[in-house]
């Protein structure tokens, strides 16, 4: 067992890395603080993440941790499935078309991204309570006061918070205010007196968000699921004509899997399975395992070009392959074999420059989603992104809290990976993500970000493992992101490497913003001492105990 010099929390908001750091300082293990954190998010954070979202835990426990016994190393996946009411074709006439990085559908009217026919099963609550039952030494309702105050009293709203409701810019996509403004229930909440949205600094209250908790608290998970506040929310359902009706809340269920492992520069990477994001980062390891990309140096544009078509290849057979293996064929085993990657990255060297098709170009998917890195001073690991997906907009009357708008990502023609069909999950991008150096944790990483995540968490194992930056380094390096035939560069890319890259022929996308593409959180363990990185682009940080 790893014996380490402290706990260490990292968040994109400063309230829920205190809420986990004061768990870790009361004895609570890392389990126990990630979800701590966790609900803290869905309070102070209501348009990432919330109770009836969805994600993914990566857990590592050494022999001996905490309610652990024997080595624990596994996955609590809880994405979002549609409800039993949806049919394959149903929304096939209604395409306008494809985002562009291909991670979901416009349709005619934005019924599949906001109202109530866009929300999935939500799994977040059911998923928190399963990760400390199964693996923590707490219980939910001791850990739902701090996210139950800031319901009540109110947080102050971020500018992270603030630049999301504000952001009208989504190419496709409704504005983002539409998400706080389309149903009375939610205006109530988000809207001020005067119709303005919120902006930082503001207090924000949401009491009858408050109030469900406290009746968690007293009744327990199960009246989410089966109880008086399923009957609320099965009501407030069938009034609105949606698809999630009382039997798909009932049958709400996570699923535990092993990692999905693979290997880098001698390092172990593990991560998560499909419907997840995880064999995209393998593939991509091991397609540049095959370049010196030290030599080429950090963000050259030789070193983009190759990492941008590795992304590319990755995103391609993802397009192509990557679903929700109840219910198609991944053919896992082929898409991370070093031979797979080798024949890419064979193609990278002569020159090839792979294209990745898309049905109409010009929207990007909303990025909507918190995560957590943990470690316990036994060397105890979490790893846990949840999300919205992209946020429904509804709230039901009295209870206040957001569902999720998963629905958007599914793909509304039939016979794809992607397609509709009752029960089935959604690919999402979100891979936390443990590596591994001698047998011992040496990074814990994951993001938000949509389609950008896994290409945001590739770059920081990049940064750290090809580059030997700690991990505030590594999450804070520019990025560059490609998930369509674009490259796609934050404002810190050097202009003489934009202009090397389009005299190659390559398309190249330059943001204003200096901080970009998901939101990195991290920790990297050395000699059993830990540093931990908070993207700057976002609103985090680290906190040590």
């Amino acid at each position: 067992m790893t014996t380490m010099t402290q706990g260490m929390v990292s968040a994109a908001q400063p309230e829920a890395v205190e809420a986990g750091a004061d768990v870790l300082a009361s004895g609570g293990n890392a389990v126990d603080a990630a979800v701590a954190a966790a609900l803290v998010q869905t309070a102070v954070d209501p348009f990432m993440c919330g109770i009836a979202g969805f994600g993914c835990c990566h857990i590592y426990m050494p022999a001996g941790t905490a309610n652990a016994g024997a080595p624990t190393h596994t996955f609590i996946d809880f994405h979002g499935r549609a409800p039993q009411a949806v049919t394959p074709g149903m929304w096939e006439h209604l395409i306008v078309g494809e985002t562009e990085d291909g991670f979901g559908f416009v349709l005619r009217d934005h019924i599949n991204e906001i109202g109530y026919q866009s929300i999935t099963t939500p799994m977040t609550l059911r998923a928190l309570d399963d990760c400390l039952t199964r693996h923590g030494t707490r219980t939910l309702a001791s850990l739902m006061p701090p996210a139950i105050a800031y319901c009540h009293e109110g947080f102050m709203v971020r500018p992270h918070v603030s630049a999301y409701l504000n952001e009208t810019n989504t190419k496709g996509r409704i504005a983002h205010s539409e998400h706080a403004r389309r149903i009375p229930a939610t205006a109530k909440i988000y809207i001020k007196p005067d119709g303005s949205l919120p902006t930082p600094g503001d207090i924000l209250r949401n009491p009858a968000m408050g109030g469900t908790y406290e009746r968690i608290v007293e009744a327990g998970v199960d009246d989410f699921y089966t109880g008086a506040i399923a009957q609320d929310i099965a009501r407030d359902m069938a009034a609105h004509d949606a698809l999630l009706t009382a039997r798909d809340l009932a049958d709400v269920t996570t699923r535990s899997s092993e990692p999905l492992t693979g290997t880098y520069r001698g390092h172990t990477i593990t991560t998560n399975r499909p419907p997840g994001g995880g064999v995209m980062l393998i593939e991509m390891l091991n397609i540049l395992e095959h370049f010196d990309l030290t030599a080429m140096g950090h963000n050259s544009a030789a070193y983009i070009a190759t990492v941008a078509e590795a992304m590319k290849i990755a995103t391609i057979d993802k397009d192509n392959h990557v679903g929700d293996p109840a219910f198609i064929d991944v053919p896992l085993a082929r898409l991370t074999s070093k031979e797979h990657a080798a024949e890419a990255a064979a193609r990278i060297k002569r020159g090839e420059k792979a294209h990745v098709a898309r049905l109409k170009s010009g929207q990007d998917e909303s990025r909507d989603t918190t995560h957590v890195s943990v470690v316990d001073r036994h060397g105890a690991c979490v790893s846990l992104t949840h999300s919205l997906g992209m946020p429904s907009g509804v709230v039901t009357e009295g209870l206040g809290f957001m569902y999720n708008g998963c629905m958007g990502v599914f793909d509304p023609r039939p016979g794809r990976p992607g397609s509709l069909a009752p029960g089935k999950a959604r690919f999402s991008a979100m891979c936390p993500t443990i590596v591994f150096k001698d047998d011992q944790p040496f990074f814990v990483v994951g993001a938000p970000g949509g389609t950008y995540i896994t290409m945001g968490v590739l770059q920081a194992i990049l940064n750290a493992v090809d580059f030997g930056m700690s991990a505030a380094e590594s999450v804070a390096a520019a990025r560059i992101c490609v998930t369509s035939d674009v490259i796609e560069i934050t404002n810190r890319v050097r202009r003489s490497v934009e202009a090397a890259l389009v005299k190659d022929g390559y398309e190249v996308r330059r943001y204003p913003l200096n901080f970009a593409f998901a939101g990195v959180h991290a920790i990297r363990i050395v000699d059993g001492v830990p540093d931990g990185g908070a993207d700057p682009g976002r609103d985090g940080m680290v906190l040590t105990v």
